[in-house]
């Protein structure tokens, strides 16, 4: 997963070489093998990673605020939804967690589409929202934070490519809170997978049996751990310091949503600005996510 500019460039020209040969398509399924090693290194050169044409996993953790916190990702979860809506993309819930108020403490899901992963990416960090609170009979304003964290969607050949040892895994089961009938409900389907050396969790209720859980689940984490070191990569290539964890809390957010005195969104990393704060709830961050491209 290491990202070398001249040695990727060497196996380009190398491919390209390879193609101009009159045996190249002696033995079909190895040419389109290199064929589609060739659009993926050069996908690379163009600074796309290899899975930004594929689709995503969204989840979004509550973090500071309560019940005001966990409402927030209610309404993140409602913006992301109507955004991928527009996009004509597809989703599908893999886990949630809500209250008593209808919010969500997390949730998990697929985003299904063209380059979904490669596009939504960048929407990962912490988001701020400042409102009088509807939980609060005072009616003051108050601060939430939720984390929004997007990893590709690995299929089983790019899981493969990722070694997670057994003894590294903490699993857990427990009966599955979903849809599914009360015959799904009686049986341990749900899956808890934690990685032991960095403490990362992850949680599959969807599927209808515990194997097909425990296959979501792990191949989430592996996603999980692919990201990490993508990041880690991108911040020393930068020269920066990236912190293990991301505490969900003020200081860290990379866009805030504040509704009260004033309405107005503003992404702090690169500067966008939108007045009109229900346009952007009702799921419309393209002006966001294009300004992400270069970050």
């Amino acid at each position: 997963m290491s990202f070398d500019k001249d040695a990727i460039q060497k196996k380009v020209d190398a491919l390209e070489s390879a193609m101009q040969l009159p045996d190249f398509w002696s033995d079909k399924i190895k040419a389109q093998s290199s064929i589609k090693e060739l659009g993926e290194l050069k996908d690379m050169l163009e600074g796309l990673g290899k899975y930004d044409k594929g689709d995503a996993v969204v989840t979004i953790f509550s973090g500071a605020g309560g019940d005001d916190a966990e409402d927030f990702s209610r309404i993140l979860y409602v913006m992301y939804s109507k955004f991928i809506s527009r996009k004509g993309w597809g989703m599908r819930i893999i886990h949630e967690h809500t209250n008593d108020h209808g919010g969500y403490r997390n949730i998990s899901f697929e985003v299904s589409g063209p380059r979904a992963y490669g596009i939504l990416k960048n929407e990962s960090g912490v988001h701020r929202l400042v409102r009088v609170s509807p939980f609060n009979a005072k009616n003051l304003r108050h601060t939430s934070f939720s984390l929004v964290e997007i990893i590709p969607k690995f299929k089983k050949v790019d899981a493969s490519d990722i070694d997670v040892p057994e003894r590294d895994l903490k699993i857990e089961f427990a009966r599955s809170g979903g849809p599914g009938g009360q015959n799904v409900n009686k049986r341990e389907t749900a899956v808890r997978i934690v990685h032991v050396p960095t403490g990362m969790a992850v949680h599959a209720d969807n599927e209808r049996s515990q194997a097909d859980n425990r296959e979501v689940a792990l191949s989430i984490l592996k996603a999980k751990l692919y990201k990490r070191e993508e990041d880690e990569r991108k911040a020393k290539e930068k020269g920066m310091y990236i912190s293990k964890t991301t505490d969900i809390e003020w200081g860290n957010q990379i866009r805030s949503y504040v509704l009260h005195p004033y309405k107005l969104v503003k992404d702090h990393r690169t500067g966008v600005e939108e007045r009109n704060v229900d346009r952007i709830l009702d799921g419309e961050l393209d002006a966001f996510i294009e300004a992400e491209k270069n970050l």
